[in-house]
This record gives structure tokens, C-alpha cells and sequence, in this order.
């Protein structure tokens, strides 16, 4: 690639993942195992389960080239299973008329971006991220979507990357967080749920 700005949506076309794709294209490594292997061998089955959708940016000088891949499933946050500190804090982003019991969010179920692509020139995943806001945001949009949650994996670079990215803890403690979902102390949170605000 040159040293110009790395645009994401000038440099890459926005393609759904098929088998057709995965097939057509280079083999997809983000240096997540877990992650490779979801897009490589389980997306398909989970769209057919109508569980998520996998999209991939393609290289648009090498067709072949995937720069980075993301599954989107539909979600809520649904405020009456919340504690008071985090109920309160989302309820005060909603007009009071509009508050409810559950509010309309997409879920990134995964994000990946190619190792070739993670320098900060490139700024990949930022720029998805940004998609994604917009994508969500936009008049085409299908349905109402006021949030975007993740439940990101609980390590120091991912937490990073979702916060410089304007997403915040919907629980504020990692305690609380596991009193929540009844996991034991003694035992690791292994990912943190993250909530964006679309307005």
C-alpha cells in the first residue's frame, strides 16, 4: 500500500460474507484464533440461523483481500434486569416519555481486522467502527436502533480500542458485572459488556 490516508471506503467495497466470498478470497487472519476460525467455519451456519450477519471490506486493488470482517446480530438492553446504578444511567440518555424496559441495539458479535492492516496508518478498525455508528444512524436503516453493545473481550487492548471508540461499561465494576451474571468472585470475567449511545 502507498503512504497516502488509508480510506476505508475508497480503498475497500463493502461485500456480505457468502461462501462464495470465503472461497473466492485469501484465507482471512486477524492473529485471533478463535476469531479466524468464527469467520472461516461458523459465520455461514450463523446467518442460516438467523443468529448474525457477517460483513467483509475487500481490497479493492486485490479482490482477493479481505482487510476486515464484523457479525452484527440484533440486541436490547433490556433495563429491568439491571441494578440501579446502571438502569439509572441508561435511562437518563432516554427522554423521560420514551423510557421503557428494553431498548433497541444492534450487537457486534465479532470484529476482526487483518494483521496486515492493524498499524495506525491504517486505522482499520477505528474507520469500521465509524461505519458502523453511521450505518446505524443513517435514514436506510431497517428498524430503531438507539445503541450499540459489545461484549468485549476483558483484556487491556480491546477495552482500550472500544473506549477511544466512545463506548462505556454498562456495568461499572467488574464485581458488579459478575454479581449480574452470577459468576463466582474467585473466578475471571472473561469479557465486559460495552454499550455505545447512537445520539
Amino acid at each position: 500500500m502507498s503512504s497516502k490516508e488509508f480510506l476505508l471506503n475508497e480503498c475497500c467495497q463493502l461485500a456480505r460474507v457468502t461462501r462464495e466470498v470465503l472461497d473466492f478470497c485469501q484465507p482471512f487472519t486477524c492473529g485471533d484464533a478463535d476469531l479466524d476460525d468464527f469467520f472461516a467455519n461458523t459465520a455461514i451456519a450463523y446467518e442460516k440461523e438467523l443468529m448474525g450477519k457477517t460483513y467483509c471490506w475487500v481490497l479493492r486493488e486485490d479482490i482477493t483481500k479481505i482487510v476486515g470482517m464484523i457479525t452484527l446480530a440484533n440486541a436490547g438492553i433490556q433495563t429491568t434486569h439491571l441494578q440501579n446504578h446502571p438502569r439509572r444511567k441508561i435511562n437518563n440518555l432516554i427522554t423521560y416519555s420514551k423510557q421503557g424496559r428494553t431498548y433497541p441495539s444492534v450487537l457486534i458479535g465479532r470484529l476482526g481486522v487483518n494483521i496486515d492492516f492493524q498499524s495506525a496508518h491504517y486505522r482499520v478498525g477505528a474507520q469500521i467502527m465509524d461505519f458502523i455508528k453511521d450505518w446505524f444512524k443513517s435514514y436506510d436503516n431497517k428498524t430503531g436502533c438507539r445503541f450499540i453493545l459489545v461484549d468485549a473481550v476483558n483484556n487491556e487492548h480491546a477495552i482500550r480500542y472500544y473506549e477511544r471508540n466512545g463506548f462505556r461499561p454498562l456495568f461499572p465494576r467488574v464485581t458488579d458485572e459478575k454479581a449480574f451474571y452470577n459468576i463466582p468472585e474467585t473466578e475471571e470475567l472473561r469479557t465486559r459488556m460495552y454499550y455505545f449511545d447512537l445520539l
